[in-house]
């Protein structure tokens, strides 16, 4: 999730575990704490773009490391509140529970979160939320804010009152998320079978900012489908499918080197490929497309969120993240908007694939 939403689900539980010990001053420490492990972003000078991919929701964000912090850290910060008598193990709570609420929502996201590391390199992922999500910050935001008017002790069980309604309000958001997914799961699941399609694996993810649209991913071993889908559709509503040819045989030459298996492996298989001049340029299906609608009439260009060039004689780092297009925020809102209530005109158009170096876009078929 985004840093802000980390930061105010920190203070929150930091609320929680010690509001009543340290009053205003466990928000402040609850949001500390609940950026911590996103402060692995600091050795990002240090490392390529492959091992950026490799650190990045790593080492910080495992079981291992929650306990181990929670450990070292429960007798310094004890002290550290020695006069508000907090114990050792409730300053271990501290640490573990905030931690853990900041890897958990990380769940929620298509990036996955490495919880077994040095066990498993598996990133574990829910696909229920878009790393930015307003109607599951917004609540914690409200309530941090109130909560900071109530100072005295006597006001205490209006803090725990407040602290209550704003996480059981995001709390209970994650679960409707859940049942959405489930909900437009069935209708894609539906839809594929009426069409006789066979396929290896499925994904679906919210589309951003919301959690009413939401985007399915179908691998099929030499080609990915990508299609759309609101929960305000009838399952008997047809899926338009977006095909994209995996082209497996693009990175065939570079299948050895450490850049390009480190995308296979933090991709998790959801990639496509195209060569290019000075090498292969590959693309992470699970994070999206951004969509522009002016390179040509009738047609709508996509570019993925998470794209790199391998350029294999390149002398220092060989993996370059794309350079992400600038896009009519106004505008792609306005079509998300109305998408959401079914109106498929502003969204749907002749797909194109765009974003390849040194290609020009390329048409995609469609399956209606």
């Amino acid at each position: 999730m985004d840093s802000i939403t980390q930061a105010v689900l920190g203070a929150a539980v930091g609320e929680a575990i010690l509001g009543k010990k340290i009053g205003n001053r466990a928000m402040i420490w609850g949001l500390l704490f609940g950026t911590l492990p996103d402060l692995d972003i600091i050795a990002n000078p240090l490392l390529d773009t492959a091992e950026r991919l490799e650190f990045h929701r790593g080492a910080s964000h495992s079981l291992l490391v929650m306990v181990i912090a929670s450990i070292l850290l429960a007798k310094p910060l004890s002290k550290l509140w020695k006069r508000e008598k907090v114990t050792p193990t409730r300053a271990g709570a501290f640490v573990f529970l905030v931690w853990s609420t900041h890897v958990l929502i990380d769940c929620f996201t298509v990036y996955g979160t490495s919880v077994l590391w040095p066990f498993s390199d598996t990133r574990i992922a829910f696909n229920n939320l878009f790393i930015i999500d307003p109607l599951y910050t917004l609540p914690l935001i409200v309530t941090l804010i109130w909560l900071a008017f109530y100072r005295t002790k006597k006001q205490q069980q209006k803090r725990t009152r407040l602290l209550k309604w704003g996480l059981g309000l995001s709390t209970a958001y994650v679960a409707i998320t859940f049942g959405l997914k489930s909900l437009v799961s069935a209708a894609f699941d539906a839809d594929l079978a009426r069409r006789n399609i066979n396929y290896e694996r499925r994904i679906e993810a919210p589309t951003p900012l919301n959690t009413l649209l939401w985007r399915s991913v179908v691998d099929r071993g030499d080609e990915m489908w990508v299609g759309y889908r609101s929960v305000f559709e009838l399952s008997s509503t047809p899926v338009r499918w977006t095909v994209y040819p995996k082209e497996s045989e693009s990175i065939a030459p570079y299948q050895e080197e450490r850049e390009i298996k480190t995308l296979i492996w933090f991709s998790r298989g959801w990639w496509i490929a195209r060569p290019h001049a000075k090498g292969v340029w590959l693309a992470d299906m699970r994070f999206g497309e951004s969509r522009t609608y002016d390179a040509k009439p009738d047609a709508v260009d996509s570019r993925f969120m998470f794209s790199w060039s391998f350029i294999p004689d390149a002398e220092r780092d060989r993996l370059r993240s794309s350079t992400r297009p600038n896009i009519d925020a106004k505008d792609t809102l306005r079509r998300l908007g109305l998408r959401i209530v079914g109106n498929t005109e502003q969204w749907e158009a002749s797909p194109r694939l765009a974003g390849v170096p040194g290609t020009l876009p390329e048409f995609l078929r469609v399956v209606e």
